[in-house]
């Protein structure tokens, strides 16, 4: 059974889960019925992120571009633009034991692609998650269900999974942007 999260709340993922060598995380959400007149398309992306917080490369920015990282230990689904129907919208797989070792973190993004343009924020999208799943029995680890909390974001991080004493643990961190990937890239240290 899944440890449901909470925001701010962090947990051991490989400690809890020996054996653990492959995961997927899977992001899921749903836009809400509005009259702008444009289609949504959200987007999952990855940041691979050095001790200081930062990219080393632009390669250690995974999204629907650049859809796996150089040693290809972590790769992104693709691109489900609708966000129909029940599931995960998209993925990121990973295998631990392969994740370069200056990777200290992997923050989880959802963003709006042309937000700004589209007249379009998280305000209008509704049962936003991400979750860990063991990719060997299909097992849900962790969910984090972020609930309504954001009504002008136009990205957000939603997790991170992280090093700790030589071991994963998962952050629920639920944070938003109001100037969408450009600000999470800069953020992050991405060439813009």
């Amino acid at each position: 059974m899944a440890i449901s999260l909470s925001k701010g709340q962090k947990i051991d993922l490989t400690k809890t889960n020996p054996g653990l060598t492959k995961v997927i995380v899977g992001l899921g959400w749903d836009t809400n019925k509005y009259d702008g007149g444009a289609d949504f398309d959200l987007d999952a992306s990855a940041f691979l992120l050095n001790a200081a917080g930062k990219v080393s490369s632009d390669q250690d920015f995974i999204f629907y571009n650049n859809p796996s990282n150089s040693n290809h230990s972590i790769a992104i689904s693709g691109d489900n633009r609708t966000g129909e129907g029940a599931g995960d919208d998209e993925s990121v797989m990973i295998e631990l034991a392969n994740v370069p070792a200056e990777v200290h973190k992997i923050a989880f993004c959802i963003t709006i692609h042309e937000a700004r343009e589209r007249n379009q924020n998280f305000g209008q999208v509704a049962n936003s998650y991400v979750r860990v799943v063991n990719e060997a029995n299909n097992e849900e680890l962790i969910r984090y269900d972020l609930g309504e909390d954001f009504s002008i974001e136009t990205a957000i991080t939603v997790g991170e999974l992280y090093r700790h004493n030589g071991e994963w643990k998962f952050s629920a961190v639920g944070s938003g942007f109001q100037d969408g990937l450009a600000g999470l890239c800069r953020d992050y240290g991405v060439t813009v």
